[in-house]
């Protein structure tokens, strides 16, 4: 991982925590993927992706979860579910960072996508 990105999730685990949220876990691997962050919001399971970007002049950071990778989050997700002792309900979000000048800018999209 760039140094970008590992700041970017580190400033969005923050970010949740402040916002009342558990880390579960950060960077979970499977065979299939990675998920950035698993979080935990009251009863609710979260997977969080998180895309950072110095500028968004080009494209918005959230374009980069395209069908593909969400495919792929789903699979890691359900990968992570299996091996939980009892079921919890999840939800997918995205987490947008963009520093531009000096400026960070955290978007946060809950159910940024289904299951």
């Amino acid at each position: 991982m760039n140094t970008l990105g590992k700041e970017g999730e580190d400033m969005a685990a923050d970010f949740l925590k402040k916002k009342g949220f558990g880390i579960i876990k950060k960077n979970y691997r499977t065979v299939f993927g990675e998920i950035d962050i698993i979080a935990k919001d009251k009863d609710i399971i979260v997977f969080v992706e998180v895309k950072t970007r110095t500028d968004n002049v080009f494209a918005h950071p959230f374009e980069a979860v395209n069908q593909k990778k969400r495919d792929k989050i789903r699979k890691v997700a359900l990968c992570f579910m299996k091996t939980q002792k009892k079921e919890f309900p999840a939800r997918f979000d995205v987490l947008s960072i963009t520093s531009d000048r000096g400026e960070t800018r955290i978007e946060h999209i809950k159910d940024a996508f289904e299951i």
